[in-house]
């Protein structure tokens, strides 16, 4: 067995252009993050004076947008370019009420999949997960 990795962490800052309907676009600060506790999952969190607002969602989708349309559920992501004809992943977000796509730069994404891939390698993340902890959780929660 091999043996557990140190946690690391990553986190990019960024500017997104975010879509809400056809005719309402706007930059939005934004940082995409990630853990080895978590090691399947990245978090997009939006920025504003008031709040912010995380989305988490699969490493693999975003990894995977980068070259072809990807996602089941609430978040889509695939190839796409902006309005000067810029490459970026598209990042489609869907809640009951509205949706919004997200465009990252493919450079920034890139740069942050790649950093992820350093901490945690494709397919070494259940190396990461305590699963026995995981487990006891979920019995001592259904005790309650």
């Amino acid at each position: 067995m091999d043996a557990p990795i140190t946690a690391g962490t990553l986190v990019r800052s960024l500017i997104c252009t975010v879509h809400l309907g056809d005719s309402c676009t706007t930059l939005v600060p934004a940082e995409l993050g990630y853990t080895s506790r978590d090691p399947y999952a990245v978090t997009l969190t939006f920025h504003s004076r008031c709040q912010s607002v995380p989305w988490t969602f699969a490493r693999t989708l975003l990894s995977c947008g980068l070259t072809t349309r990807t996602g089941d559920g609430d978040v889509h992501t695939w190839p796409d370019v902006d309005d000067e004809g810029h490459p970026v992943v598209a990042i489609e977000l869907c809640s009951r009420e509205d949706r919004a796509v997200v465009d990252v730069d493919v450079p920034d994404a890139v740069d942050f999949i790649t950093g992820t891939y350093s901490i945690v390698a494709a397919g070494k993340e259940s190396r990461h997960l305590d699963v026995d902890a995981i487990i006891a959780a979920i019995r001592a929660s259904a005790s309650n």
